[in-house]
């Protein structure tokens, strides 16, 4: 019998290793259907979990209603399973290098584990090559197995886009791919039973890594040109919304629009690419430029609100400035790589003083992860604020409410550009 087949019978066991906001959605996803077993190594979250609560906040209850699944920490539960998808997060350290240590450490824990007849997926977004030069050897060295003769291997690299409940991952088509045809045929229909939107069988394990790791890239390079853009019709006084909706007329203009780019795709995953092609000898020009301008965003945003306060006869080591949202993008939880975090540190090298806050994010978590304090209550005597996140939360927030909480020679900052019409006595900026 495949393995397709005895998870439809319930023969065998799914496991999905790392239930984060990649692993937690598919492994409830594929316990409509199939016995799965969640693992994870934090104990908290599992709790959380079993609680029918989503630590990411993207789920609600009711998801876990009905289905079929064991959270767990234990290797010995791991063991019972039989079709492992592995979605643990891949990160970069200091020097933005690519960090496998997770990855490798779910391979090894994998690898303890791993039986013949054992098919394994990889969702983590990877360099080219990753799966089988990475992965593959911790997997064999652990178990003893051999690829082919022993086991399966694939990748099918996730593409949830957390905070848009329209595209749920049913509906978002699925790149698959396998070590061999069976691998591949295999893997296909498994994800193709939870997939309504279908999958794409993609012709070798690093074609898919490719075009995972290009779908960021693109859109990290779209939005480096915009914000280039800003920089420089900026000095021209030119403001760089009202260009975007003019040029938007032309049947063929794509928008896209400047910002903070930053969380745990866009601002990470072409930095997996530089990785492996410096590696090869290569150093990517284009990519290059583009995360070095999308980098230097923060600098420049707290640059300027510098020179808007010092236009407007405020001192910025006696100003007080509130930032309104620190996670990475709108109507989420997650903080991971917030580039709002980096403009916080850039204006208090101005030693301003800056209170901030976020509906969305974890108090906690904020403390743990960056040594910052969100703030439980608005001050009135801030003298700017800075719309760094548009939440549902800020998007109807009227002048006169920004200039109730302000000093005289109130300044706005907009990085959204989610405000028109303002009060021509406050002092407005945006990207």
């Amino acid at each position: 019998m495949t393995i397709y087949k005895s998870l439809i019978n319930k023969d065998k066991t799914l496991a999905v290793i790392g239930l984060g906001y990649v692993g937690l959605p598919i492994a409830l996803e594929f316990a409509r259907h199939f016995r799965v077993i969640g693992y994870d190594l934090n104990r908290e979250r599992l709790e959380q979990m079993k609680r029918g609560e989503d630590p990411s906040r993207e789920l609600s209850k009711t998801d876990f209603e009905g289905r079929d699944i064991t959270f767990t920490n234990q290797l010995e539960e791991l063991a019972k399973a039989h079709f492992f998808v592995v979605a643990v997060p891949t990160d970069i350290d200091e020097h933005k290098v690519p960090d496998l240590g997770p990855l490798k450490r779910a391979a090894s824990d994998l690898g303890s584990v791993l039986k013949s007849g054992d098919y394994v997926v990889f969702e983590s977004t990877v360099y080219p090559g990753c799966t089988e030069e990475d992965c593959l050897p911790v997997l064999e060295s652990k178990s003893g197995l051999t690829l082919g003769a022993d086991f399966k291997l694939g990748y099918s690299p996730e593409r949830i886009s957390p905070g848009e409940k329209n595209k749920p991952l049913t509906q978002i088509v699925k790149i698959v791919s396998g070590s061999d045809p069976m691998a591949l045929d295999e893997i296909a229909k498994v994800y193709g039973h939870i997939i309504a939107a279908g999958v794409y069988r993609a012709s070798s394990i690093k074609v898919a890594e490719a075009a995972k790791v290009i779908e960021n890239t693109q859109r990290d390079l779209n939005i480096s040109l915009m914000n280039e853009l800003a920089i420089i019709f900026d000095r021209m006084g030119i403001d760089t919304q009202e260009v975007i909706k003019a040029a938007s007329t032309k049947w063929n203009f794509q928008k896209f629009y400047p910002g903070l780019v930053g969380g745990h795709c866009i601002g990470v995953d072409p930095y997996y690419l530089l990785h492996k092609s410096v590696e090869l000898g290569y150093e990517p020009q284009v990519i290059l430029s583009g995360r070095r301008v999308n980098d230097g965003m923060p600098a420049w945003v707290a640059k300027k609100l510098v020179q808007l306060l010092i236009k407007n006869g405020k001192s910025p080591h006696q100003s007080k400035v509130l930032v309104l949202g620190i996670t990475f993008k709108e109507n989420v939880a997650d903080i991971r790589n917030s580039k709002v975090v980096t403009l916080v540190r850039e204006l208090q090298d101005y030693f301003i003083q800056v209170d901030i806050m976020d509906p969305h994010a974890s108090p906690l978590e904020v403390t743990n992860a960056h040594n910052l304090t969100l703030s439980n209550s608005m001050s009135t005597d801030y003298d700017a604020v800075v719309v760094a996140v548009s939440h549902l939360e800020y998007r109807k927030l009227e002048p006169a409410f920004f200039k109730s909480i302000m000093r005289e020679n109130p300044i706005l900052v907009d990085l959204k550009a989610l405000y028109d019409n303002l009060d021509p006595e406050m002092e407005y900026w945006r990207l």
